[in-house]
């Protein structure tokens, strides 16, 4: 099978969902690979959410929620040499089918396709606000994710490592569609 196939189907196999829940991660993983491989040292590539890069620089990545009463959210990213993921799925924003109701889920993971696939996992996860906690249950031995975040109804639940800061939203920033 092709390596994007695989990488898809290990990913989505590590969370207990399908392939397609790793698409867009994989896609972004690939090209800032291609970029690193050329040389860069600082590549960001976002595909509706599914964040691959490797920055010689610190960087925030803000999380939109879709909610202009949330607290706007980052996450600070230190400089790095190797690729992370930071991958987002949402029950009430975008174009993607979420079986959940978070206005955010959030995984970052050195692996891409993986953080994408969980993001997905946890995002169905999370149905109301007393299932946050146990949303993050479907990461359960899965040792290659750094942390999470889900924001859902104004309320927040972490998972693991997340460098949490205030970023303030700049709606012009946000890419794809917000309608």
């Amino acid at each position: 099978a092709p390596e994007i196939a695989v990488r898809m189907g290990d990913a989505g196999s590590a969370v207990g969902i399908g392939p397609m829940s790793a698409v867009a991660g994989t896609i972004a993983a690939i090209a800032v690979e291609a970029m690193v491989d050329a040389g860069a040292t600082y590549a960001i590539v976002d595909n509706g959410g599914d964040i691959a890069l490797v920055n010689d620089e610190t960087v925030i990545v803000g999380i939109y929620s879709g909610r202009t009463d949330d607290v706007s959210i980052g996450l600070e990213i230190e400089p790095r040499e190797s690729i992370l993921g930071i991958c987002t799925s949402s029950g009430r924003i975008g174009h993607s089918i979420s079986f959940g109701n978070a206005d955010a889920a959030t995984i970052l993971s050195g692996d891409v396709s993986l953080a994408d696939a969980a993001a997905t996992a946890v995002g169905n996860a999370a149905i109301d606000i007393a299932s946050i906690k146990d949303a993050f249950s479907v990461l359960k031995g899965v040792k290659q994710i750094t942390g999470g975040l889900i924001l859902l109804d104004g309320h927040i639940g972490l998972y693991g490592s997340v460098p949490v800061v205030e970023a303030p939203q700049k709606v012009e920033y946000i890419t794809g569609a917000l309608g």
